[in-house]
């Protein structure tokens, strides 16, 4: 078993997971598994620039991520930025401070190596598992962009599109500096404008509608599949591998957008830093679902950080 360390740095949150990999079966032993919300990608889509104080939230859960993986002994340490940090002009200012912190440089990878990661992540354990059949449509929506890749066992297409929860909540349903509370039926038909649009362009390189399972990734989804079973709280063992029907998708997204911040908030299995983007994030899923007329989606709290544990083990081999 190698020792690693995998950070996946989105447009939303930031992730890290420590974990004992065996390069040779695959398996993977979580020791240490967290995420924090930094809002990195706030106000990138208008300014084109990384905020100050975006920045420092970052930071500060880098300082805190890089002393878990002290306390762990990890053998090596991948640090992989996304769609954020790929769009802003200062990403050097982002660069250097990871370095500092972590002593590792961050791999602004592009949207079809994150996509081969999310990819691996997330099917490498679901075969033989009964009525998932292949190929899958792995879909993984973050916070500036969503990643579609279609395979069996390996990956046959892959594109990255600019729709994700805070990009499109961004864009669409911030007037005057504020979220609207709910926002209008207008506000609404656009962004699914924008959505269409994005996937017109996903299948353009992608054959959406020829997969056979729907595999659906990140925290959009899983919140989704935590509303959706009336957890009280955020459980990890109950989202994993649970499937969602398009019917129920579809009424959970439409009580988000005409629902209200407290009303959101008060769902236990809510995290707060999601409270305004889920009905972004869960439009972009219902999207996607009807775009290619998926039943259910197969929910995986195993995502782009397992992918990048799996490669950085076989590397260090």
């Amino acid at each position: 078993m190698t020792r690693v360390a995998a950070i996946d740095c989105g447009t939303n949150s930031i992730r890290l997971l420590v974990a004992d990999v065996s390069p040779g079966t695959g398996e993977l032993v979580d020791l240490d598994r967290r995420m924090t919300i930094v809002r990195l990608g706030q106000g990138v889509d208008r300014t084109g620039r990384l905020a100050p104080e975006a920045l420092e939230r970052t930071f500060a859960a880098c300082r805190e991520y890089a002393a878990v993986i002290k306390e762990h002994g990890a053998e090596r340490v991948r640090f992989v930025a996304t769609s954020a940090s790929r769009d802003a002009e200062n990403r050097d200012v982002f660069v250097r401070g990871v370095l500092d912190i972590l002593g590792v440089e961050p791999e602004v990878i592009t949207g079809e190596q994150e996509a081969e990661f999310s990819f691996t992540g997330a099917t490498r354990e679901l075969a033989g598992r009964d009525h998932l059949d292949k190929p899958y449509l792995v879909v993984d929506i973050g916070g500036g962009s969503t990643e579609f890749v279609v395979g069996e066992d390996h990956v046959r297409a892959a594109r990255s599109v600019d729709v994700g929860c805070v990009r499109m909540t961004e864009r669409h349903l911030v007037v005057d500096g504020a979220v609207t509370d709910p926002p209008s039926a207008e506000q609404i038909a656009a962004m699914r404008a924008d959505i269409a649009a994005a996937l017109d362009l996903a299948e353009e390189t992608v054959p959406l509608r020829e997969a056979r399972t729907l595999v659906g990734l990140a925290g959009s989804v899983t919140t989704l599949s935590a509303i959706a079973q009336e957890l009280p709280e955020y459980d990890s063992a109950a989202i994993h591998h649970s499937r969602i029907p398009v019917g129920r998708v579809r009424e959970i997204t439409e009580w988000l957008l005409r629902s209200t911040h407290a009303e959101r908030a008060a769902i236990g299995a809510m995290h707060p830093g999601r409270v305004d983007v889920i009905g972004a994030g869960a439009l972009v899923l219902l999207s996607i679902m009807e775009r290619t007329g998926a039943a259910e989606v197969v929910v995986s709290e195993h995502d782009i950080l397992d992918g990048i544990a799996h490669f950085t083990a076989s590397e260090v081999r």
